[in-house]
């Protein structure tokens, strides 16, 4: 598996051309195997700060129950910038993955799949270097074009980029934007959509990275607290 640790020394052009070397190993096709575990995983941080919040939450699936959760705290030099972020959060990731009793199945983490310029989305990055089916779950669009979707639960549109599908939107929930689905690796798009759709509960997002989404919060709230009694959580 290739060791992240170096990412943060990484300029930009560097992460861009390794995302061009990454990309020849992408592998969008159908899962044949079952899928019984899913998880779900996040990032949080303080704004302008080098620390990052990892977390992992374990459920069965389709019952979507907890089996267990996974929590990293990590350090990172490397900038925020669009297109780019696998760099600052896949080694916090990997270190929540590393401590994980049961690994799932299939992840599902909050940030795009092949729905990218380049088609590297954190989900393809973190898939291609752990080699686990993985699919994207973003709240925001990052590249291609699509079509409004109805405003009626489960009503779909693809986004395409430079001519090619790399995912769907998603309206999970009427009156509120659109989830932006796609694949990460070993995966395919019809797949990803169905799994996404078969884990909306009562939100917009799906409820795999909306827990992950609660119990980063937690841990950086809780660590931010102990470290500077002073934490200002509205900052």
């Amino acid at each position: 598996m290739e060791d992240p640790s170096g990412y943060e020394h990484f300029t930009p052009a560097q992460a861009i051309a390794h995302q061009h070397e990454l990309r020849k190993q992408i592998s969008i096709k159908e899962l044949t195997s079952p899928v019984r575990t899913i998880a779900g995983a996040d990032i949080s941080f303080n704004k302008n700060s080098e620390v990052l919040y990892a977390g992992i939450v374990v459920f069965t699936y389709p019952e979507l129950k907890v089996i267990t959760t996974a929590t990293a705290i990590a350090t990172t030099k490397f900038p925020y910038i669009p297109g780019l972020l696998a760099f600052r959060e896949v080694p916090a990731l990997l270190k929540a993955w590393d401590t994980l009793i049961t690994k799932p199945n299939l992840l599902v983490l909050d940030g795009q799949g092949i729905a990218h310029e380049r088609h590297m989305g954190i989900a393809t990055h973190f898939g291609l270097i752990t080699n686990v089916p993985t699919i994207g779950s973003a709240k925001s669009r990052l590249a291609g074009k699509f079509d409004e979707p109805e405003d009626k639960p489960f009503a779909e549109s693809s986004i395409y980029h430079n001519g090619e599908q790399v995912g769907v939107a998603l309206r999970s929930k009427v009156r509120c934007n659109p989830i932006y689905i796609s694949p990460g690796h070993h995966i395919n798009i019809q797949q990803s959509v169905e799994v996404i759709k078969n884990c909306i509960r009562c939100y917009r997002i799906p409820e795999p990275t909306r827990q992950a989404h609660l119990l980063v919060n937690k841990i950086r709230i809780e660590h931010s607290i102990k470290t500077n009694p002073q934490y200002n959580l509205f900052d």
